[in-house]
């Protein structure tokens, strides 16, 4: 099966002191997102950050930035709805209106390095009710073994559909370490006919996204995941990370999805 590879150009925390090319502005995301969809991303995974540099889920950034990536080019845009932990749910669930493609949908609450990423169970309902309605493909992101169980209750209870898309998150403190125990664990609890990829934040990217590709899933690249290319090396953009990641594909003997063989694999209309 071909890989589809998600550009994730911006995260919630880094800043530019970090690395200078990390994008915030829509203008730069939408750069970035672009070059990525050249070198093979067919997803993009997107936070949003106000003037100040600062996560929101001000929708007229959100419309902005939406707007500037389809102004160039045709990659499936994924908004998140974790947008950061100081954005209250009821602000954050709202950018589905927007209608992306894709959104997130993080089916527990949980400590999240020094801070708190709260996700109350009525909300999460009520914004996966509201995704079903809209037709928006969630992004189930996982970053425990028991939210793939509350992922799955929300399956049964009627609120996801039967084809489910995942993030297995490995790396965040608070959630599992990014070890391949861990990964593989979690690959073989998944239920069948599940679509995957993992996310590896720090310096474990590399390791177990290559892992992941080999046990055939899918992947994502770009600075919210990792500000290094390699050790002691910051990544100059995203356009590196994505590149590698194609490559660790096509090495593997995995063709790399185009926008068209991603729609069908997630069942995008």
């Amino acid at each position: 099966m071909s890989v589809i590879i998600t550009v994730a150009p911006t995260g919630p925390i880094a800043s530019k002191s970090d690395n200078p090319t990390l994008p915030t502005q829509p203008q730069e995301i939408a750069e970035q997102v672009a070059k990525a969809y050249e070198l093979g991303a067919s997803v993009a995974h997107i936070h949003l950050r106000d003037e100040n540099d600062q996560p929101t889920a001000d929708l007229d950034v959100a419309r902005r930035t939406m707007d500037l990536i389809r102004e160039r080019c045709p990659i499936l845009i994924q908004l998140s709805t974790g947008v950061g932990l100081t954005v209250p749910f009821k602000d954050r669930e709202a950018l589905v209106e927007l209608r992306p493609a894709m959104a997130t949908l993080n089916p527990c609450s949980m400590s999240f390095g020094a801070g708190e990423f709260l996700n109350p169970p009525k909300d999460v309902r009520r914004l996966a009710t509201r995704m079903q309605e809209l037709g928006i493909k969630p992004e189930l992101e996982i970053y425990d073994t028991g939210h793939l169980d509350a992922c799955l209750r929300l399956r049964d209870e009627g609120l996801l559909g039967e084809q489910l898309q995942f993030s297995i998150v490995l790396g965040v403190r608070g959630g599992m370490a990014a070890t391949p125990a861990n990964l593989t664990m979690m690959v073989d609890r998944l239920p069948s006919g599940a679509i995957w990829q993992v996310i590896a934040i720090g310096k474990a990217n590399l390791e177990l996204t290559a892992i992941g590709l080999a046990l055939g899933g899918n992947c994502r690249a770009g600075l919210e995941d990792t500000l290094y290319l390699r050790k002691g090396e910051l990544a100059d953009g995203n356009s590196c990370l994505v590149e590698r990641a194609a490559t660790l594909a096509r090495n593997l003997d995995r063709s790399v999805a185009s926008i068209e063989q991603a729609r069908v694999t997630l069942q995008i209309v």
